[in-house]
């Protein structure tokens, strides 16, 4: 009788650990597609297990946060893309998601320069230094017009296991769709797609905010249809690079000014020889879309306002009024 109990009791704890792991911990099914679960990089009101069992990786959320609790307390998960399938039972998605992320997050913002792309890349994608320098001198430099400028601005996911060269391929293709609106104006204005950017990147650089682009366009258009030299200090902090303290786009002093390069706009009339940076939608509309007005000159003053002058001598005055202290 004994013997019949016991075996009685085995059989019932077998069939409920099957039953919980059956309704709690198994595999959602038998597929082995993977698919790319998103963690984003604001989790406020995202709750991963649920998410999980909406999209069918998981059977059960309180399955896969009971295992959490108990054997992964205190491990980070962080934002990104996961590789899972449905194969996978609640364990092996728990181990997956509490390791590296196989898409990493990497934000983009306002106008930067490649290098400074390369940086972001590097520091999200643990790219050791060669890999960078292979971002600065072979991936972005495989043809003329992608040297500078079509990195646009914006937040990618991006996988891991892409190399540089692919994902100089991917920036490259979303800025082409971000531009694809442009390019019948452009056409239309007989305004090459390089000549677009290249005034966008002065803009982005120069203004502000995005309510004064269109009247720093409308400048930059004035002194290139003068022939006047644009006198931009973007376009010298460009050719200064980085700065002893690590920052880039530091001041420029006098001596820079005179430094001879392509892109001194002080020394050269016209547009540098690329972009100095890489500017959004907002700037290529300006550049496409300038406001009409008769200055020339502009300066900002502590609170970042614009003003305009037609002459040196209104501009001097300017500068005397909004910048002397």
């Amino acid at each position: 009788m004994k013997k019949l109990l016991a075996v009685f009791i085995v059989l019932i704890f077998l069939v409920s650990t099957s039953l919980i792991w059956f309704n709690y911990f198994d595999s959602p099914g038998n597929s082995t597609q993977t698919q790319v679960f998103v963690i984003p990089q604001d989790q406020i009101d995202f709750d991963i297990a649920q998410e999980l069992r909406k999209e069918g990786l998981i059977k059960n959320a309180k399955g896969l946060n009971f295992l959490m609790d108990t054997f992964a307390l205190g491990k980070f998960v962080a934002p990104g893309g996961y590789k899972l399938s449905r194969n996978m039972n609640a364990w092996q998605v728990m181990k997956k998601i509490t390791s590296k992320e196989d898409l990493s997050w990497v934000t983009i913002s306002f106008c930067p320069r490649k290098e400074q792309v390369g940086e972001k890349l590097a520091k999200a994608l643990d790219w050791n230094s060669e890999t960078l320098e292979k971002w600065n001198t072979v991936y972005t430099n495989t043809k003329p017009e992608y040297f500078e400028g079509v990195y646009y601005p914006d937040t990618y996911l991006i996988p891991r296991d892409e190399n540089g060269a692919q994902i100089a391929n991917r920036f490259i293709s979303h800025f082409n769709e971000k531009f694809a609106p442009f390019t019948s104006s452009a056409n239309e204005k007989n305004i090459k797609w390089t000549t677009v950017l290249k005034i966008a990147s002065l803009i982005a650089r120069e203004a502000g905010g995005k309510e004064d682009m269109k009247v720093i366009s409308g400048i930059i258009w004035n002194r290139l249809n003068k022939n006047m030299a644009l006198q931009i200090d973007a376009t010298m902090q460009y050719t200064l690079g980085k700065n002893e303290n690590g920052s880039w786009w530091g001041n420029i002093d006098l001596s820079q000014k005179r430094k001879d390069s392509p892109y001194n706009s002080y020394l050269y009339k016209g547009l540098p020889p690329t972009p100095i940076c890489s500017p959004n939608i907002d700037a290529i509309d300006a550049a496409l879309n300038p406001e009409e007005t008769d200055c020339l000159f502009y300066l900002h003053d502590t609170n970042k306002q614009i003003h305009c002058a037609e002459t040196y001598t209104e501009h001097k005055a300017n500068i005397e009024k909004y910048l002397r202290i």
